[in-house]
């Protein structure tokens, strides 16, 4: 992993020491339905920063993200106390504590394993460096693919994904392959290295002898459904 900031600031935006173990209590104290919730704060609070906009209530927020200003204010407490009565929130500090948490600032690399269409589509996207995260490599079996250049990246046969993982420690691997190959696929990333999954292959994917190994498995037929849902409830 890429050196990490061994800083916090205050509210005044001075740099102070914070240890690895304060890091690490953090994120710790942190709920995972909280966690959830973190990237659209942390979305709406950018977009905040590039209106100029540096101070802003609970109840501000709470109209603009159309959440509980009640449920804010307890989110955010996860932090410590970062309102102030008759002021509100810091918005460029709490944007920047709330990056720590997710690690928008460790520098983290990315690789993507499987280089069709939802592979092509992911590498062509600028969420990962607006995100703080960097795509370095494509994988793929298909030799009419392998040699070539998709979005900047080169796309690497997938005999070399060990090699290449132990040699660039990239700690995310992007999953995009075929759901029968998914799970050997993983393990072989798990055994290389790779600390997290995102998982593209539709299938809920679990590596019991990897613990260490943190797996976003998303299904993208499922907000499908849930879009189809939200269609009928509101249908006469």
């Amino acid at each position: 992993m890429a050196n990490a900031k061994n800083t916090s600031k205050n509210r005044n935006g001075e740099e102070i020491p914070r240890s690895v173990g304060e890091e690490n209590d953090l994120r710790a104290r942190v709920s995972p339905v909280v966690v959830r919730r973190l990237p659209r704060y942390h979305r709406y609070l950018g977009e905040l920063l590039r209106e100029g906009i540096y101070r802003i209530s609970s109840a501000e927020l709470s109209k603009m993200m159309e959440v509980n200003a009640s449920q804010i204010r307890q989110d955010l407490n996860c932090f410590g106390g970062f309102g102030q009565q008759g002021y509100g929130y810091n918005v460029k500090f709490l944007y920047g504590k709330i990056g720590e948490v997710l690690g928008t600032e460790d520098g983290f690399r990315a690789v993507i394993v499987g280089a069709g269409n939802l592979g092509r589509a992911l590498a062509a996207s600028h969420m990962f460096e607006r995100r703080g995260i960097e795509r370095i490599a494509m994988f793929d079996v298909k030799s009419d693919l392998i040699g070539k250049t998709v979005s900047d990246l080169p796309v690497l046969c997938i005999d070399e994904l060990e090699a290449f993982c132990e040699r660039e420690k990239p700690e995310i691997a992007v999953l995009t392959v075929p759901k029968e190959a998914a799970y050997d696929v993983s393990v072989r990333l798990a055994k290389a290295g790779v600390r997290g999954i995102w998982n593209f292959a539709n299938m809920e994917l679990k590596l019991d002898d990897y613990p260490d190994v943190y797996i976003l498995n998303v299904h993208l037929g499922d907000s499908l459904m849930v879009l189809s849902y939200g269609i009928r409830s509101r249908m006469k």
